[in-house]
């Protein structure tokens, strides 16, 4: 365990006690998270060291720390962190188990990044149940993004396990993900205390006028006042920060070391792994005196050999290695290459020969993408994009040199970062590519510019409109792919951005397919000819023998609702989930879940809406990206939510564009028609439909439909329906039949179109559509003078609609019936009006069986998380046994 020094804590009360009542709470269960942030040298490594020693007796604690020589390496901090209870690793599941093996390397395969992150959470966990842990992470922001990733996941989700995780970062390179975690900046020391920190300082007498200056340009650091003061306090730039001043006086000390000291200084700053074995092993490949040498260097106080190297602070590290001449550097590369094992770690290897090497090499260069190769397939893309990078510049043919940096832009682009791709993009000199490889370059800048969000997306379907352009003649079929691809890229903008106009003329001109008319086909069709030649060609495209929307599933999963066809809608959402559950994607497996929820929502199965909302939204946040908001507006909608409908409204006008937009327009106007607040419901419906998009317009017309009526506005009502007439003809299902008589009778104001509504929708899984077309017709009835009439339809919409939870329709349906001389019953309340949507999904996935760590695994929880929610659960339904579960409503 490392020792602290008392000294470096003066002025650290407040600091201390907050690690300590994180600690204490871990002890009793509780479970917590905090970072601490700031400069080099200001005290976070001396705070953690505290800790350790602090810690009340019977902790486990484990230590691990981020290294400027290993962010390349997948999942090397997590290893750190899961190597000293591997013991435990018998207690997973084996999907977990074997996940954790191979993203250590310990096994072949392909970890899913989701089930590394829960299996290390189980792992720690089972490691906590016989003693709290304590877990510190050192320079976490120099840990490779495979394991932040892994470890933010983690810290996130250990609130109801004995396990505090205490991580130290610097500011301005915060690890991706730690921002998001509560964190605890430590500063500068006061003057007082900064005073008391030097006067401890026995090694060298200082004038009072430098103890004043280092004391102004320390800045309260506790590193600089403690290193400072050894070079005498004199010729130091006031100018230049305080970290680089730290380093300049450990450089001091390693000029006064022996040439061998020094060298071994060089090869440990090289090393990442610290291992004592391997470093007198390259030592000896440099005749340096190990004995001799590393004395040395431990007497200087910058290093200590022990079970590792280990430098008395990372900027000790920089410093040995920053001011080694190049030339010893590459040697120091080239000796630790020589002692690595090439079967046992072949990528070390690969990467200190990397280092070594000065100019072109393509035996290096090749050896690099072999270990780009062994570390995607290991989940670390980040890796292998920097083994690509290497690559790339080792390169000796130019085409060579250009397929591994198109190669390591994608692998960079895929571990999140867009800049440094597109960095790399422009360093391929455009004007020696053909056209294969300038599609390539715009198909990545248009993935660039995509994943940018909403201000992107326009620019990226360009980008992609154009590779597929530059394709058409050497190879048409990978050209219509890109159209397609742009095509279901344009659906975030929308119709009214012209992406899909544009992308429908270019494939006008392309070249025809060599068989028969595929999607794109019947996209153009649709787009030229109208819905009565297009629809018919999608349904053919669609549902086939040759069928292949499976390489566009968001496109497809919109074309079905644009056919109104609810057996492909629920084929696709079927294919979804399942195939993102099979392959771990988690852009899959969300947009499945979406469209269950949607289906739900018209299938009026709010509770099965909820726990798919739910589901969704956990992956977003294991993600660290934001939730998809369309699905929570439609329900927020249907169930008359009038504040969460415009909270979420005014979420998606600051992010959103295109259908997100039309979503929420097409929401509101649901809402305020249910309110009978039908103006609003007009405007709002009116912009729904602006903009022509694929699905929304044709499920948004209806609404239009309704409050122009409402409105007096015959003139729009009847254009509306003319155009929902255009698009549900030719689909001819019952749904398309059902909702377009609906509309029709309140234009016509003729009974045989409100039963024709009631006969298409009977029997249908849409129970919301049904109910609506109960309320008009009983509407129509009562106006009429048939109260009696009325009344049963009224009394059955009340009840479907009360039943389903569409409450601002049912308190409508209330007010005609009680017009017609009759009281609606009250209903008891939704077993899902009293639980989050999260312990909705977890009471139903009890409900049907699941055990608890089941439904963890699905929401990327713990066990015991798992079973805290329970309890609430237990208490909110005045229940005291999963049993009792299954008897609840809307929980099947």
């Amino acid at each position: 365990m490392p020792t602290t020094s008392l000294r470096s804590l003066i002025g650290r009360h407040d600091e201390i006690n907050r690690l300590l009542v994180l600690v204490r709470a871990a002890e009793q269960g509780e479970g917590g998270v905090l970072v601490l942030r700031g400069e080099p040298g200001i005290g976070k490594s001396a705070l953690l060291d505290h800790l350790e020693h602090a810690a009340p007796e019977g902790f486990q604690i484990i230590r691990a720390s981020g290294s400027e020589f290993e962010g390349e390496l997948p999942f090397a901090a997590l290893h750190q962190l899961c190597v000293p209870v591997l013991a435990h690793l018998e207690t997973l599941a084996a999907p977990y188990r074997d996940s954790l093996l191979v993203a250590f390397g310990l096994s072949d395969g392909a970890p899913d990044p989701f089930r590394v992150g829960l299996a290390a959470l189980e792992l720690l966990a089972a490691a906590a149940t016989e003693r709290p842990l304590l877990c510190v992470v050192d320079d976490a922001h120099w840990m490779d993004a495979a394991s932040a990733k892994a470890l933010t996941f983690l810290a996130r989700r250990i609130a109801a396990e004995p396990i505090a995780m205490v991580f130290a970062a610097r500011h301005q390179d915060a690890a991706r993900g730690l921002d998001e975690l509560p964190g605890l900046t430590v500063g500068g020391l006061s003057d007082a205390h900064a005073r008391a920190l030097l006067a401890e300082e026995k090694t060298t007498t200082l004038d009072e006028r430098v103890r004043d200056r280092l004391l102004a340009e320390a800045r309260g650091n506790p590193l600089a006042l403690i290193e400072l003061p050894k070079a005498g306090g004199f010729a130091l730039p006031t100018p230049s920060p305080v970290a680089s001043r730290i380093e300049r006086s450990f450089r001091a000390r390693m000029v006064e070391l022996p040439l061998d000291a020094r060298l071994l200084l060089i090869l440990a700053s090289a090393d990442p792994t610290g291992d004592p074995g391997l470093l007198w092993a390259a030592a000896l490949r440099l005749d340096i005196d190990v004995p001799v040498a590393s004395a040395a260097a431990e007497a200087s106080g910058l290093v200590r050999f022990d079970t590792r190297a280990r430098f008395c602070h990372p900027l000790a590290r920089s410093a040995a290695y920053g001011a080694a001449e190049p030339e010893r550097r590459q040697a120091a590369h080239r000796a630790l290459a020589d002692a690595t094992d090439p079967v046992a770690a072949p990528d070390r290897r690969a990467w200190h020969r990397a280092q070594a090497t000065t100019g072109p090499d393509e035996q290096v260069a090749t050896e690099l993408e072999s270990s780009a190769s062994r570390a995607q397939a290991r989940g670390g893309v980040a890796a292998a994009a920097a083994f690509l990078s290497r690559a790339a510049a080792l390169s000796l043919a130019p085409g060579k040199q250009t397929e591994r940096t198109l190669a390591a832009a994608r692998a960079t682009l895929e571990a999140g970062g867009a800049n440094a791709a597109e960095d790399m993009l422009a360093s391929i000199d455009t004007e020696t590519l053909d056209d294969p490889q300038h599609a390539s370059v715009d198909l990545l800048r248009g993935r660039i510019a995509f994943v940018r969000g909403a201000d992107g997306v326009t620019r990226g379907s360009e980008l992609i409109l154009r590779a597929g352009q530059r394709l058409a003649a050497s190879d048409p079929e990978q050209s219509r792919r890109c159209f397609v691809a742009a095509l279901e890229m344009g659906l975030v903008v929308g119709r009214a951005a012209g992406v899909m106009d544009r992308v429908l003329a270019a494939a006008r001109s392309a070249p025809p397919a060599s068989r028969p008319p595929d999607l794109l086909d019947a996209l153009v069709l649709l787009s030229t000819e109208g819905h009565r030649t297009g629809v018919p060609a999608l349904r053919q495209v669609l549902t086939g023998c040759d069928s292949d929307w499976t390489r566009v599933p968001a496109l497809a999963a919109v074309l079905a609702g644009e056919l109104w066809d609810l057996d492909l809608h629920a084929a696709v959402t079927d294919w979804l989930v399942r195939t993102g559950r099979d392959t771990g994607s988690p852009m899959t497996i969300r947009l499945g879940l979406s469209q269950v929820a949607i289906s739900a929502v018209f299938a009026g199965d709010f509770g099965r809406a909820m726990a798919a909302i739910a589901e969704e939204e956990a992956i977003a946040d294991a993600l660290g990206d934001l939730p998809q908001l369309y699905p929570r507006g439609h329900l927020a909608a249907m169930r008359g939510r009038r504040q969460e409908v415009l909270d979420l409204f005014s979420e998606v006008m600051s992010r959103g564009t295109g259908q997100l937009t039309a979503n929420a327009h097409w929401a509101t106007a649901v809402l305020y028609n249910g309110l009978g607040d039908y103006p609003v419901a007009l405007d709002a419906a009116t912009r729904a439909v602006a903009g022509g998009d694929l699905f929304l317009t044709g499920i948004a017309l209806p609404e239009l439909v309704e409050a122009a009526v409402r409105c007096g506005e015959n003139a729009v009502a009847q254009s509306a329906l003319e155009s929902l007439i255009e698009r549900t003809e030719p689909a001819g299902t019952a749904f398309a039949r059902g909702v377009a008589a609906g509309a029709r009778a309140l234009v016509s104001d003729a009974e045989a179109d409100y039963v024709e509504a009631l006969e298409h929708l009977t029997g249908s899984s849409l129970a919301l559509h049904l109910a609506r077309a109960h309320l008009r017709y009983g509407e129509w009835l009562r106006r009429a003078g048939r109260r009696r009439d009325a009344r049963e339809h009224l009394r059955t919409a009340h009840e479907q609609l009360s039943g389903i939870g569409l409450e601002a329709f049912a308190r409508r349906a209330a007010d005609e019936l009680r017009a017609t001389g009759e009281v609606a019953r009250s209903r008891s309340e939704h077993t899902y009006d009293r639980l989050t949507m999260q312990e909705m999904h977890i009471a139903r996935q009890v409900a049907a069986g699941a055990t608890s760590k089941e439904v963890a695994t699905r929401l990327f929880l713990s066990p015991r998380t798992v079973d805290a929610h329970l309890r609430n659960i237990f208490r909110k339904l005045g229940i005291t046994s999963r049993r009792q579960l299954k008897d609840m409503p809307d929980l099947g």
